[in-house]
């Protein structure tokens, strides 16, 4: 995992922008941490990058957002908040079809709650308070920032 600091939540969002301009499709991107550590944040730098319509909110209490794109070789980008699910509630949400289909990108909140299902090559960034603007961000040494 490399170590990242953001400053404030805009350097999160330029962050999660950099990474996805990297992204091909077939990713399962798994963000962990603290409630308020950045998640969502970041959740939307890579929306926006990746073309998706807002608003972007968690998806907490309806679990599951799906953003259509226009062009390019990812069609869509699902994001799941898990926090108030499990596994089994997310299989039937057709987990296997949205996660296996190389168009896509699947953003997970809270993936704990989701281990058993996760794909072995799931791409993982943990957030970290450091005070209520700085966090330390985790990721995935195979990002590319």
């Amino acid at each position: 995992m490399r170590k990242i600091k953001t400053n404030n939540s805009q350097e999160t969002q330029e962050l999660a922008q950099r990474i996805a301009k990297t992204l091909k499709g077939g990713e399962v991107i798994c963000l962990e941490g603290d409630l308020g550590g950045g998640k969502t944040t970041f959740t939307q730098g890579l929306l926006k990058e990746l073309g998706a319509e807002g608003p972007y909110t968690s998806p907490t209490f309806v679990v599951m957002k799906k953003y259509d794109l226009e062009d390019g070789q990812v069609s869509c980008v699902y994001h799941i908040d898990a926090y108030r699910v499990d596994a089994n509630g997310v299989l039937d949400l057709g987990w296997e079809e949205i996660a296996g289909n190389k168009k896509n990108i699947v953003i997970v909140e809270w993936p704990e709650r989701l281990s058993g299902i996760l794909p072995e090559d799931s791409f993982w960034v943990t957030f970290s308070w450091i005070d209520e603007n700085e966090r330390e961000v985790l990721i995935d040494e195979r990002f590319e920032v």
